[in-house]
């Protein structure tokens, strides 16, 4: 299948859930909690009930993996499967802060094809092929040279910073981001230097995320031991760091090595 087509499609879906999106932002709706910390809120799922929509009316063999859809093991047996979250960084779209992100991959036996990432509220988007470099509102653009901890730009979460969890890593520059995807679009793209998280994560908030940051030059490592692969039974892993070309190892080392996380 044409991969362009693919990327085409889903830079389509992720415009109209973006839509869907922007149609809720600074307006009154529900929140729910579908566990501590953990919010959804109608447009969530109707940006969800969207991409499905649109990626599966479109490929109505590939599997589905989606936070707002209850996981089916059938995706397993699937070549292709669609990886996405319809508002990662749904905190931060409640609260306003326009740091949240439509999220959406394509892997294609475990391997990441195609991602599409939108940041409706800032009219970002940002896209990658395997192979064909990452782009933002379809231009080229890369990771950046910074080779120095003491000078590089890190991404942490708003909520871990909240937390103290970034308090021993306070002698470095810390810009607090909410969505991982988001933040994971912006190392790709040259906007910051690395950003790490060692709070478990699924699938669906960095599989899009990490396509871009390695078409743009940079390195990316699931910690933990997890496989390096994507649509495992359980999409839950330990952490994420990524980084540009010249500060992985830094990285690992301030860190603790990722493996042993």
């Amino acid at each position: 299948m044409d991969i362009q087509a693919d990327l085409d499609l889903a830079t389509r879906a992720a415009h109209q859930a973006g839509e869907v999106v922007m149609g809720y932002y600074k307006e009154e709706y529900e929140v729910r909690e579908k566990g501590a910390g953990n919010p959804v809120t109608d447009a969530d799922l109707e940006a969800d009930a969207v991409l499905k929509r649109i990626l599966l009316g479109e490929r109505p063999e590939d599997g589905w993996l989606s936070e707002e859809t209850r996981d089916s093991p059938d995706r397993l047996s699937r070549s292709r499967v669609w990886i996405v979250d319809p508002i990662d960084g749904t905190k931060e779209f409640i609260k306003g802060i326009p740091q949240f992100a439509i999220s959406i991959a394509l892997a294609v036996e475990g391997e990441i094809a195609v991602a599409a990432i939108f940041n409706p509220a800032r009219k970002e988007l940002f896209t990658a092929v395997r192979g064909g470099g990452v782009w933002l509102n379809g231009k080229p653009v890369a990771v950046t040279e910074c080779d120095a901890l003491p000078q590089a730009t890190i991404l942490a979460s708003r909520s871990e910073v909240a937390r103290g969890e970034f308090e021993r890593f306070k002698d470095y520059t810390i810009e607090p981001i909410g969505s991982i995807a988001y933040k994971l679009a912006m190392i790709g793209s040259g906007m910051a230097d690395l950003t790490f998280t060692l709070t478990p994560k699924n699938e669906w908030d960095f599989a899009a995320g990490a396509l871009l940051v390695t078409e743009g030059g940079g390195q990316v490592r699931v910690l933990g031991g997890h496989p390096q692969t994507f649509n495992q039974p359980d999409p839950l892993v330990k952490g994420v760091a990524a980084t540009n070309a010249r500060l992985f190892e830094p990285v690992m080392t301030l860190i603790g090595h990722a493996d042993a996380i």
